[in-house]
């Protein structure tokens, strides 16, 4: 009878021991405007790939960097809403290389009852900005790129119309000096719950996350809004200055065209699976997902370093050029 026993506990043992082993963990640090594509990217990567759990965690792009940079914490992918932030702070040390893949613009953002919605447009939102009243708010520029973009395309507003405007002289400082400190937040997404709740009237945020939360939004032109290849000197002319990898040291940004940035880690647990959710990410299905979601794919997607590149992602890319 204890022979039975055993024969059968063995079993059973072993098989416990073969489900608890075959689970393998990723995480995924990505910028909050990709929350929803990447919820949906990680979902079909895990239908494909049964015994992979994902974890995403999503931060302003530059808490990200930091989580890996100064936290020491371990991640296979790190996805950020601007490239800059990967290759100012991770590469070389934290990372080989980075990979663009995505585009987005900056909006500004209301809601169905934000003071005065019904008369805002691209010629006048920064007078309806500086009336009485009405509260406006971004994400902190030092944890997140929509932050920092949100003050150049301040700076590039305040170009475009001071020629034709009086009002629109120093516009990069009155909007400064118009938004409270308590209309700032960590990351762009934290600000949509207040301008639900209507303690803020306008946001600026990007393009992407608006259509995805199916809101009122105003799109700025081409020479403001941080969007188009054909005005990159322009953007360039703009700049803010970020706090760096160390304290007391910094880090000036200039105004460039959007583009979205991923990397894998040198830190990662699982490696293999950073790379796989990459490639996928790339793939048809993985551009069919950002597409959807307001999040237009770079393609072919450009690399910097591509001879540090693993395997499958060199081969991948190779097939692009």
């Amino acid at each position: 009878m204890r022979n039975r026993r055993f024969l059968v506990v063995v079993p059973l043992l072993l098989a416990l021991s073969c489900t608890k082993t075959e689970i393998a963990t990723m995480h995924v640090f990505h910028a909050g405007s990709l929350s929803v594509p990447f919820r949906e990217a990680a979902a079909a990567f895990m239908q494909d790939n049964p015994g992979v759990e994902i974890r995403l965690e999503a931060y302003g792009s530059r808490t990200a960097a930091r989580q890996i940079s100064d936290l020491g914490r371990r991640a296979e992918v790190m996805a950020s809403a601007d490239s800059q932030v990967i290759r100012n702070l991770l590469i070389p040390d934290h990372a080989g290389w980075c990979i663009d893949f995505a585009t987005n613009e900056m909006v500004i953002m209301y809601s169905p009852v934000s003071r005065h919605g019904s008369e805002i447009n691209a010629d006048n939102w920064y007078r309806v900005l500086l009336r009485k009243g009405v509260q406006y708010g971004h994400s902190d520029p030092n944890a997140d790129p929509c932050g920092y973009r949100t003050i150049l395309t301040w700076q590039l507003a305040e170009k475009f119309y001071k020629g034709r405007d009086p009002e629109a002289l120093a516009l990069a400082e009155k909007l400064r000096a118009g938004m409270p400190q308590r209309n700032l937040r960590p990351k762009e997404v934290d600000l949509i719950a207040l301008l639900e709740a209507g303690e803020l009237d306008y946001i600026f945020i990007y393009r992407s996350v608006a259509e995805q939360h199916r809101a009122p939004f105003l799109i700025l032109p081409d020479e403001i809004n941080l969007k188009s290849p054909d005005h990159a000197d322009l953007y360039a002319t703009t700049s803010v200055r970020l706090t760096g990898n160390a304290p007391g040291e910094w880090i000036e940004m200039r105004g460039t065209p959007m583009v979205y940035g991923v990397t894998l880690p040198r830190n990662a647990e699982h490696p293999e699976l950073g790379e796989k959710f990459i490639v996928f990410l790339l793939g048809e299905d993985g551009r069919r997902i950002l597409s959807r979601y307001g999040q237009p794919p770079i393609f072919p997607p450009r690399v910097d370093h591509p001879q540090r590149l693993p395997r499958k992602l060199a081969e991948l890319l190779a097939t692009r050029e």
